[in-house]
């Protein structure tokens, strides 16, 4: 089975009973449920007690616990309301009897409105960058033994920052104009035409990276001793349609760090320029030395 067939099975999750679905876990070397993966299932539970003709357009969720990736998640669907434009959903993701994750959604029919938007930022085009995967294989001597078996498997997502990062090298510190990154991403082969799935795979890849971002001025890096890095809300607006598995420029920026919590917003476009999807996250972000 390829990568991607696996990744496609890790979000087609098993119905258990009426509003009920079970999903499997994928290790990607942070010794727990990686974020991204919590998001686009329940995203894939919530969409699945709607009807046709309506997509996701805002999705909401509260990280509560950390997620053990050795046991598989429950979701339960909650349906507060089916109206004449608008479907909301409420999901919890349940691990060991415990919540560990909560998520609001809401579905909008297709309809027609006024239509602007910023543009794209100019950046080099994906085809003239490296592939992550391969930055870190090269460096792979620098991986501790026991991640680098995980870290250096093959991915469903080529992704190509536009400024290569060391993930086991703090970055220079600077002003907080410099916290900001931009990457390019897709599936590295071609999925399905569902809407659904290629909104849970941008919801899967908009947590990788995002709320790091927030440490760049500091000159912290991901994997810096000290740091206790989590996730604490996320959410993902869908503007327009898109395809997954064709190239989407991910720009991020950190506005804000205070109180120990990161403030990251990012925006997703097409290669064409077209924006597809804003996203926004708060994180905690202690440092060894500051807890008491």
């Amino acid at each position: 089975m390829s990568v991607v067939a696996d990744f496609m099975n890790l979000l087609e999750l098993e119905p258990l009973e009426h509003n009920i679905y079970r999903g499997a876990n994928r290790d990607v070397g942070t010794g727990r449920v990686y974020g991204g993966q919590v998001f686009a299932q329940a995203l894939v539970a919530a969409r699945r007690t709607v009807g046709e003709g309506r997509e996701t357009h805002s999705v909401h969720g509260y990280f509560l616990r950390e997620g053990d990736f050795r046991a598989p998640i429950v979701y339960f669907v909650d349906r507060p309301r089916d109206g004449r434009s608008f479907t909301s959903r409420r999901v919890t993701a349940i691990q060991h009897g415990e919540a560990i994750f909560h998520l609001s959604a809401s579905f909008h029919i297709e309809e027609p409105g006024l239509d602007h938007q910023l543009g794209m930022p100019s950046v080099p085009a994906p085809e003239t960058l490296t592939n992550e995967l391969d930055t870190i294989r090269a460096r792979a001597d620098r991986i501790p033994e026991p991640l680098r078996g995980i870290l250096t498997q093959d991915r469903p997502l080529d992704v190509r920052p536009i400024v290569p990062a060391d993930p086991f090298r703090a970055p220079q510190a600077g002003p907080a104009e410099d916290a900001r990154r931009q990457v390019w991403f897709r599936v590295t082969e071609r999925i399905g035409d569902s809407p659904m799935l290629h909104q849970a795979v941008l919801a899967y890849a908009s947590d990788y990276g995002f709320l790091p971002t927030a440490l760049i001025p500091h000159g912290i890096g991901f994997r810096d001793p000290r740091l206790f890095i989590a996730s604490l809300d996320h959410t993902i607006w869908f503007h327009r349609p898109f395809r997954a598995d064709e190239w989407l420029l991910y720009t991020c920026d950190a506005p804000s760090a205070f109180g120990a919590r990161g403030f990251v917003r990012g925006a997703v476009y097409t290669q064409s320029g077209v924006m597809v999807a804003s996203v926004a996250q708060e994180g905690l972000m202690r440092l060894r030395e500051d807890t008491p």
